[in-house]
């Protein structure tokens, strides 16, 4: 993925995502993740290669709405005076007319995605007045009414706390069991072995993708993150700390059977 100045990005950037799956996205800040997300909105133009989303094009993709995506907190103009039920209705302007007049059923579809993410109560509030988790859970909101079978989500937990992350975790569980597939841009390393079915870690490439259970490995953490992790032996197990960009430290505690705790 190459800007128009030159600068490559990400290259070799091979993987696939099962349908009705999440799938992490790990990796240092500057490693490609956000570039790999313009990639699959289709912002930046690839050097060379392709991307197919469920079995098309970008492009088609796009066309037929089945992208949805969460922004991080610093691309949003805060700022801007819009109520809450108007940003979850942009999730419905691609199923509109030219003169984007909401129908009986875009209205429908906003309620239902609001009270999916409890946020009725706010329907009349301006976005800008709300805290970061319930910023995050109207983007979402947003997402859902747009009825997108490819939801992106690029650090959905920067900036919340643990019962709205725990929340959202719930809410992309519901959605994959509906046979949505979500890929999670995320530096919260602690819990992506209890939510991501795959992982995908890059670094300038794709370092590696599959599984969580066989890609999320110490060697692996290692590798993309610059040999940051370090073991500790405490109490006869060993404690996994992970040293990120985002988030300073994420202890995991793990057994000498090899569980974690």
């Amino acid at each position: 993925m190459t800007y128009r100045n030159g600068h490559t990005a990400l290259r070799d950037a091979t993987f696939q995502v099962p349908g009705g799956s999440i799938a992490a996205l790990v990796g240092v800040n500057g490693s490609g993740k956000s570039t790999l997300f313009k990639a699959l909105m289709g912002f930046v133009h690839l050097a060379q290669g392709d991307i197919t989303i469920l079995q098309q094009s970008v492009n088609k993709a796009l066309k037929k709405n089945l992208i949805a995506y969460v922004p991080q907190s610093e691309e949003v103009d805060w700022s801007f005076p819009v109520l809450v039920e108007d940003v979850v209705m942009m999730g419905r302007y691609g199923h509109m007319g030219w003169l984007r007049r909401p129908s009986a059923h875009d209205h429908a579809c906003v309620d239902a995605a609001l009270a999916r993410v409890d946020m009725q109560e706010y329907r009349h509030r301006q976005i800008g007045e709300l805290s970061g988790g319930q910023k995050k859970r109207v983007f979402l909101a947003r997402a859902i009414a747009q009825d997108g079978q490819v939801i992106l989500l690029d650090e959905p937990f920067t900036g919340v706390d643990v019962k709205t992350e725990a929340r959202i975790i719930d809410l992309l569980r519901e959605l994959r069991d509906e046979g949505r597939t979500m890929l999670v841009s995320t530096h919260n390393l602690g819990s992506v072995t209890e939510f991501c079915d795959y992982t995908v870690m890059i670094k300038g490439t794709v370092l590696a993708s599959g599984p969580t259970e066989t890609t999320f490995t110490a060697a692996n953490l290692e590798q993309a993150f610059s040999g940051v992790l370090r073991h500790i032996a405490l109490s006869g197990g060993e404690e996994h700390i992970i040293t990120d960009d985002e988030r300073p430290f994420i202890s995991r505690r793990v057994a000498s059977g090899g569980k974690s705790s």
